[in-house]
């Protein structure tokens, strides 16, 4: 009976096991995606998501001026303010504006006829600026922020759940692997000593420092038992 009753216990906690397998595959899925959106909010300028570096009056669009944005090594800030405007004809004058640094770019926008924003891409990448592709959209900046938010409460949540069955299931399983463990010496001893059972099994709960010494004497005393 207490054999059928092991079995049942061992097979539920496999499925349990396996639910928590899929619940930690999950909460590690929104922690990838989060760290995917840090990086991209974290990283240099010539890589990281520049959404949140945008003010709407920072970007003029109309039918026929549109504001690219610059990524400008820092060391050529200098060259890039003295020579934007000659890159195209149709650069707006004093239309560059410094809207961000970091340890090793500088953001800049830049004002010009849309008609020549190819040549423009074209003669800044000869000089060693980047010209970053970006469209100002306030739906796609709030669609951005909210699943952001979204991540953060589901990696919450997630966490707060595994934490909670962590705690609820590590009494039921020690005490599961403490019935195991029993069942395990009682029929090694049977394989070893025989029938009848004539031995006695006891817990021995040494101190840290006395573990070591307290194996080698058992191993001494029941290493070459037959």
């Amino acid at each position: 009976m207490q054999i059928s009753v092991l079995v049942g216990c061992y097979i539920y906690r496999r499925t349990e096991y396996a639910l928590f397998q899929v619940r930690v595959a999950e909460y590690g899925n929104v922690k990838s995606q989060l760290g995917a959106i840090n990086r991209k909010q974290t990283g240099s300028l010539a890589v990281r998501d520049l959404s949140n570096l945008i003010k709407p009056e920072d970007m003029v669009t109309s039918e026929h001026l549109v504001t690219l944005l610059s990524i400008v090594p820092k060391y050529s800030q200098k060259d890039w303010l003295s020579s934007y405007e000659s890159l195209d004809t149709f650069v707006v004058p004093r239309s560059s504006k410094k809207l961000y640094e970091d340890n090793e770019y500088a953001l800049y926008t830049v004002t010009l006829f849309a008609k020549v924003v190819d040549n423009f891409k074209v003669h800044a990448r000869e000089k060693g600026f980047q010209i970053r592709d970006f469209e100002y959209s306030p739906e796609a900046q709030e669609s951005r922020k909210q699943e952001l938010e979204k991540l953060l409460q589901d990696q919450e949540v997630m966490r707060t759940s595994l934490l909670q069955w962590c705690y609820a299931s590590y009494s039921e399983v020690f005490s599961s692997w403490m019935h195991f463990s029993a069942v395990r010496v009682f029929v090694e001893s049977i394989l070893r000593y025989g029938l009848p059972a004539r031995f006695l099994s006891v817990v021995l709960a040494p101190s840290t420092k006395s573990e070591k010494k307290v194996r080698n004497i058992l191993e001494g005393l029941c290493g070459n038992a037959n």
